[in-house]
């Protein structure tokens, strides 16, 4: 018997050997998609060695100087469990705890442990074949992937809540400056009174945290999984501008989002930087599904590798009552190739460029294509399930200040925000009875422009797919059964 188990893990050794090798040889060539990054075209992303600290599920950036989406974390590793190992959250913790016993038997350290994303995290010693062979042929381990870098990826884009009919639409403008643009409020939105009533609902953004003093944002939850930084607190300005687009509030200063004063959990898994790793989105994922009774709808702006661990986990949080909105990407390419993007579970969102707020194409040409066209940048595919404004988006940054970026980063929450007032009132709504509703009225290549925001694009030039995916419109949403 022992000289079967030798010959079995010399077999397993032989074929890891195989595929290590063959991943470093081919790893060169591809996109850098690995590395997870906040979805701004615009950001500058310089990221080092990423490990999870097992007390804490927390990442640890130093070391290896990685500086690109996809590049793999050396000796770190991503183990997801067989559902029937998982089937609750008893026998999850039992599993990993058999897991991490026979691991550190054989020098591999258990860094973090997410039983809810059925996911374990484990750093192996340098070129330990033998002692990662013995993970991959345990009977309940699913599959082991690389731990890779991921990140944020956005661009610029005002006028996106008039341009999907977000609702109330009343009152006067202020007028609102910064260093890098001047724009009036009411070329985004004109603000209703401030007796207007917060949205019911409850987004978590998954992201690089949120400005936890700005008094327009209903912060009411905040963690970090990033190492050495003990709050959710946003010190790259990527998660605020998202959560500003989705959520700020309906109250005559700054700017309003699409589901103004909606509850907000600022879920910090990327750095200064923008920048993260899979095993990090896993962290946060995890957490969101733990209280998923509290949350209605998580978004998830940034881009990362093709990740079965990440995708598996979406289609747990959905399984436990989440919606989740996720960016397409900011590459040009087929969104299926990358993860959150290719969860088949998650509602993927494509960017629209858009000057004007209205539909028609009259407007001038944006920074990303013309007025009512599809994003220059944006990723697209059979795997896309909506569309959104995601060029030149006004909304707010870090330490109180304002922004005008661009990216699929900025139409995801657009649909996050959608998501969270259609859940309002329709409380149990699923993820999949929430996207037939925005997909009911949503505008598509036949909606006559009514000279407001309801009308499809004008230019599609830039989706290169058969595949018109409708365009988010949220007027009567919250009417709607």
């Amino acid at each position: 018997m022992q000289k079967l188990n030798t010959k079995r893990r010399l077999f397993i050794s032989l074929i890891i050997l195989a595929v290590m090798l063959s991943s470093s040889i081919s790893v060169a060539t591809k996109l850098p998609y690995n590395t997870i990054y906040a979805q701004n075209v615009t950001s500058n992303h310089n990221l080092n060695n990423y490990s999870v600290s097992s007390n804490n599920n927390k990442s640890d950036l130093s070391g290896a100087n990685l500086t690109h989406i996809g590049d793999i974390i050396p000796n770190q590793y991503i183990v997801t469990l067989k559902d029937n190992a998982t089937i609750n959250e008893q026998q999850a913790n039992s599993t990993i705890s058999a897991l991490s016993d026979e691991s550190s038997a054989n020098g591999v350290q258990v860094l973090a442990e997410l039983p809810s994303a059925g996911v374990v995290i484990i750093k192996t010693p340098p070129n330990s074949i033998s002692a990662l062979a013995d993970v991959t042929g345990d009977p309940n381990v699913a599959d082991v992937e690389q731990d890779k870098v991921v990140g944020i990826s956005s661009q610029t884009v005002p006028t996106g809540v008039q341009r999907i009919g977000a609702e109330p639409l009343t009152g006067a403008g202020s007028t609102i400056t910064n260093t890098t643009t001047t724009t009036t409020q009411n070329q985004l939105v004109q603000a209703a009174p401030s007796t207007v009533k917060p949205v019911n609902a409850t987004i978590g953004i998954i992201d690089t945290g949120m400005d936890l003093n700005q008094p327009d944002l209903n912060v009411v939850k905040q963690i970090s999984f990033v190492p050495g930084v003990i709050t959710g607190n946003d010190d790259n300005g990527h998660g605020t501008h998202v959560a500003g687009i989705a959520a700020a509030k309906d109250n005559n200063i700054g700017v309003v989002g699409v589901a103004p004063g909606a509850k907000l959990w600022a879920i910090k898994v990327l750095d200064s930087t923008g920048s993260g790793s899979t095993s990090s989105v896993l962290a946060g994922i995890d957490y969101a599904i733990k209280n998923a009774k509290l949350i209605d709808v998580i978004n998830l702006s940034l881009e990362g590798a093709l990740s079965d661990a990440e995708n598996t986990a979406i289609k747990r949080a959905v399984q436990a009552g989440l919606t989740v909105v996720v960016a397409a990407g900011n590459h040009q390419t087929d969104a299926s190739s990358t993860s959150p993007a290719s969860a088949a579970e998650a509602i993927t969102v494509s960017a629209l460029a858009d000057s004007d707020g209205k539909c028609g194409g009259m407007g001038p040409a944006t920074s990303r294509g013309p007025d009512d066209s599809f994003a220059t940048f944006s990723n697209y595919g059979k795997v896309v399930d909506i569309m959104a404004p995601g060029v030149d988006i006004l909304s707010y940054w870090k330490n109180g200040g304002f922004n005008t970026i661009s990216g699929t980063s900025m139409a995801s929450p657009h649909v996050a925000g959608a998501a969270a007032l259609y859940k309002s009132v329709h409380h149990f709504a699923t993820a999949e009875q929430v996207l037939a509703a925005l997909d009911n009225l949503a505008s598509t290549p036949t909606t006559i422009c009514n000279g407001d925001g309801h009308g499809y694009l004008v230019d599609r030039s830039a989706d290169l797919d058969n595949v018109a995916e409708p365009l988010l419109h949220t007027t009567h949403l919250i009417d709607h059964p």
